[in-house]
C-alpha cells in the first residue's frame, strides 16, 4: 500500500470532510491530524523527526493510501517528490475565512502554551513546530497569516503540474474530486464536518496516546 493522493492544503480548509470523502471513494485509510491523536506517541515521534529534517514517510504512512491536513501539508514538496505518481489536492477556502477558523481553533490552542495539559505537551510541541514554525514561518497575526496563506497556495499551484493538481473547496463537492481521481460520483452528499465545536470535542480526546 502506498500514498495515491494527498492534500497540500492547510488544516481548517475542509480537511476532515476531505478525509471522509477520500475514504468513501476507496482511498482509505486517510491520514489526518486526527490519526496522530488516535495513534499517539509513535506518530508524534515520527513527525517530530520529520520536523528535524528526517522524514520517514514509509513509517509515517504505513497502511495509508491518502493523507490530508497537517502535518502532511507542511511537507507537501517532499511528499510530491516521494510519491511522484500520487495525485495532489489543494484543499482551499477564502484566506479571510481560513484565518478566522484557524485563529478560533488550532492557533488558540497552540498559543496557550501555559495551559497545555501535561499529557498533550509532546504532541502540541510537534504541532507548533509543524504548523507555526514550518508552515507559517512564525507568523501569527491575522494580516500576516492571510499573506502566508496566499503565498502557500501560489507556491503549490506553481510547483505541481496542472494535470496532477486539483484545487478543491468543500462547497465544490464530489464532481471535480471524482473527475480528478477517476472514480464514480457517489449518490450520497459530500461530507460536511469539523465545525469549531467539533474541533474542541476532538481536542478532548488528544490526551495520552
Amino acid at each position: 500500500m502506498t500514498i495515491k493522493v494527498f492534500s497540500a492544503g492547510f488544516g481548517r480548509t475542509g480537511t476532515l470532510s476531505l478525509k471522509q470523502a477520500l475514504e468513501q471513494l476507496g482511498f482509505g485509510p486517510c491520514h489526518h491530524m486526527e490519526e496522530v491523536i488516535k495513534t499517539g506517541p509513535a506518530q508524534v515521534q515520527l513527525w517530530s523527526e520529520a520536523a528535524d529534517g528526517k522524514p520517514d514517510f514509509k513509517a509515517i504512512f504505513d497502511g495509508y493510501q491518502s493523507a490530508v491536513d497537517w502535518p502532511t501539508a507542511a511537507f507537501w514538496r517532499e511528499m510530491a517528490a516521494a510519491y511522484p505518481d500520487a495525485k495532489v489536492i489543494l484543499s482551499s477556502r477564502t484566506p479571510e475565512s481560513w484565518v478566522k477558523s484557524f485563529s478560533d481553533t488550532i492557533l488558540k490552542v497552540l498559543l496557550d502554551r501555559p495551559n497545555w495539559p501535561p499529557p498533550m505537551t509532546d504532541w502540541l510541541t510537534m504541532v507548533t513546530r509543524v504548523v507555526i514554525d514550518r508552515s507559517l514561518g512564525g507568523v501569527t497575526d491575522p494580516e500576516g497569516m492571510i499573506e502566508v496563506f496566499k503565498a502557500h497556495e501560489a507556491a503549490v499551484k506553481a510547483a505541481i503540474p496542472a494535470d496532477r493538481l486539483l484545487v478543491h473547496s468543500a462547497k465544490d463537492g464530489w464532481e471535480p474530486l471524482c473527475a480528478h481521481l477517476g472514480v464514480p460520483i457517489p449518490a450520497t452528499p459530500y461530507p460536511r464536518t469539523n465545525s469549531t465545536e467539533e474541533f474542541f470535542e476532538l481536542m478532548k480526546g488528544a490526551g495520552p496516546g
